[in-house]
């Protein structure tokens, strides 16, 4: 599948140099977010005028399942955790298409490929996850894939990073994330990595 490209800012790497780089999936090496929220607003149904784009963005790196119980414990709802997920899920594999690259990013990870340890460290269920790195045409240049299900806590906690260095045989002071979210960077700084904010998309 090819997929179309959008430009971005150009990225701020801090200086020095690092053993491995870790990179978040959604918003960060795949122009995917506005897909996301399209399928959450279809799969909430009448309880997605309570999840505002904002608080989308807000919970950025969060895994879908936890965002679903966040909802039900605010707004008192009893939406079933498992079959929203799976219902929103399918809806954004019907949407695969319109997926783009974050071309300074991928570029970036192919730059690397082969001469450092890379790996993927996302919040995403893994076929998830893997469905966008296919559509990009990037899965092969990453060592390890981190998704929801390797770990027990989500970000903002440091456990899809250490788990990714731990994959990569590096230790976490030696890595350097890419992230697109205060929730990543918090997760990031939790590992006590360094890490680059990578720029909303413009549109």
């Amino acid at each position: 599948m090819s997929a179309a490209t959008h430009p971005a800012p150009v990225l701020t790497i801090p200086p020095g140099d690092f053993d491995a780089y870790i990179f978040d999936c959604d918003g960060t090496l795949a122009d995917t977010m506005p897909t996301h929220y399209r399928a959450w607003q279809t799969a909430l149904g009448e309880n997605a005028r309570e999840f505002p784009e904002a608080m989308f963005y807000e919970l950025g790196g969060v895994p879908t399942a936890r965002i679903v119980e966040i909802l039900n414990e605010r707004h008192g709802y009893a939406m079933p955790v498992a079959a929203t997920v799976e219902h929103k899920e399918a809806l954004f594999l019907s949407m695969s298409h319109e997926i783009a690259a974050i071309e300074p990013v991928v570029a970036l990870a192919r730059k690397y490929h082969g001469v450092k340890p890379l790996a993927v460290a996302s919040g995403g269920h893994r076929r998830i996850v893997m469905n966008t790195l296919r559509a990009l045409g990037i899965s092969d240049l990453f060592s390890a894939i981190v998704c929801s299900e390797d770990y027990h806590r989500g970000k903002p906690a440091p456990d899809p990073f250490l788990e990714a260095a731990l994959r990569l045989n590096v230790a976490p002071e030696r890595c350097l994330v890419f992230e697109d979210t205060a929730t990543g960077i918090a997760a990031a700084d939790a590992a006590g990595m360094q890490w680059v904010l990578v720029p909303p998309q413009q549109r």
